[in-house]
């Protein structure tokens, strides 16, 4: 899958890029119609510590799922994102069953 990470107002590394592709491929697993994906990284400028905001959009045919978590580090909140969209992908997988 092709996943492309935006970094807002700041430069990313190279192993959190590696880290989002390897958790975003396992998610093909669960729904394997999955165009592409953007994944957003900002950091807000608050006293919190919870201030990694991490949104992720992703294409499949006829729609795009949206997921936006903030955590303290970003690893934290991709791993929260993916794991909202396993489900979203479990139940779109479901639906699209039922109505075959």
């Amino acid at each position: 899958m092709k996943v492309n990470v935006n970094a807002v107002n700041f430069t990313v590394d190279r192993k959190l890029v590696d880290f989002i592709q390897a958790r975003l491929d396992k998610l093909e697993k669960y729904y394997d119609k999955i165009v592409s994906s953007d994944v957003f990284l900002k950091v807000e400028n608050t006293s919190d510590k919870e201030n990694k905001i991490v949104e992720i959009k992703i294409h499949v045919p006829g729609d795009d799922l949206l997921v936006k978590k903030t955590c303290k580090s970003f690893e934290e909140a991709v791993e929260m994102s993916a794991e909202s969209l396993e489900r979203l992908l479990v139940k779109r997988k479901e639906k699209i069953r039922t109505h075959i």
